[in-house]
């Protein structure tokens, strides 16, 4: 297998989903080892640093990419299999940002009132414990909580030549924020251009199911993944295979149509999968979904609909795909 390392200058990265270059050709198979900057741009690096006085909007989730991925056409599904996640510095940050987070008044829900205070949290890691330290700013309490390396941002160009911020999650991909994005998993994204000029970024240490304030434990990240490509089936939501669930990621507003989404995409899955009847296929989803939620904080709101695998006749989807590429990564 082809493998590439590629750590982009800061010149090289890049803040949309479509609109850029494509900063490396890669062929299907290529094992690729990437390094991206955390979502504040390496802004916030103590807690003296206000977002509000070093956050620049315009150059928040910087994302290493895009890629362009040789035969991928319309249509097709591009195939995205995490090895690993490994923090790539010693230090994870954290903030409330002003008019911004689940908790606070915002620009979209405006009320007459003052923004929290603006505040930074730096997070410290053991890597002999796989551990992060939690220090209230407040008071006296800390705690220690396990390292749980995930991707933020993961996606494609959209269609017809949109050119969207990497803070927005659709159904390109982008700023999902779903812990489910891990080492271990392929994800599917449907390829909407020649190429699929896909790009990834937005490392989270760990963050809770929501991103209630908004920020996760932000950090630069150095990910292993394996690009493929599957000719067609591209789906029409991002979908998710771990060893364990299958998932599919809807982003929206308000935060039923984003379950509604992804509830409409697995029923659909369970069309493919199964041959099942879409009024067959609800009414068992309705019994053994989960609903983890992703975000509740960006641009669109991302929901997770995840099916255990352990309920199911054997699944095999893609062709047993996952199970290949989670094979090639036990041997590197």
């Amino acid at each position: 297998m082809e493998a590439i390392e590629f750590r982009p200058s800061k010149e090289e990265l890049v803040y949309t989903f479509g609109g850029n270059p494509a900063a490396l050709i890669v062929r299907p198979g290529t094992i690729m080892k990437l390094w991206s900057e955390d979502a504040f741009n390496h802004t916030l690096r103590s807690i003296s640093d206000l977002s509000s006085e070093k956050v620049d909007l315009r150059y928040v989730n910087p994302q290493t990419g895009p890629f362009y991925v040789q035969g991928a056409e319309p249509g097709d599904t591009l195939v995205l299999h995490i090895v690993n996640l490994k923090p790539a510095r010693d230090w994870g940050v954290s903030a409330a940002m002003p008019f911004f987070g689940g908790l606070t008044s915002t620009d979209r829900t405006a009320m007459l009132q003052d923004a929290l205070p603006d505040t930074t949290w730096i997070y410290h890691l053991d890597r002999s414990r796989n551990t992060l330290a939690f220090q209230a700013r407040f008071g006296d309490f800390e705690l220690e909580l396990p390292l749980a390396p995930m991707l933020g941002t993961v996606g494609v160009a959209p269609p017809a030549g949109e050119v969207r911020t990497s803070l927005v999650p659709e159904r390109f991909g982008g700023n999902m924020d779903t812990p489910e994005m891990r080492s271990g998993v392929t994800c599917y994204l449907g390829v909407n251009v020649t190429g699929a000029f896909f790009s990834i970024g937005d490392g989270h240490y760990r963050q809770g199911e929501g991103e209630a304030c908004g920020t996760a434990v932000e950090g630069a990240m150095d990910t292993t993944l394996i690009v493929d490509l599957i000719k067609g089936g591209g789906p029409a939501w991002p979908r998710i295979e771990s060893d364990d669930s299958l998932m599919v990621v809807g982003s929206s507003r308000p935060m039923e149509d984003s379950w509604r989404i992804a509830q409409l995409e697995m029923v659909r899955w369970f069309e493919e999968l199964y041959g099942l009847h879409p009024l067959d296929a609800y009414q068992l989803l309705s019994q053994i979904t989960e609903v983890p939620v992703a975000n509740v904080v960006d641009t669109n709101y991302s929901v997770v609909v995840k099916v255990r695998k352990a309920l199911l006749p054997k699944t095999v989807a893609y062709h047993g795909i996952h199970a290949d590429l989670r094979s090639q990564a036990a041997d590197l």
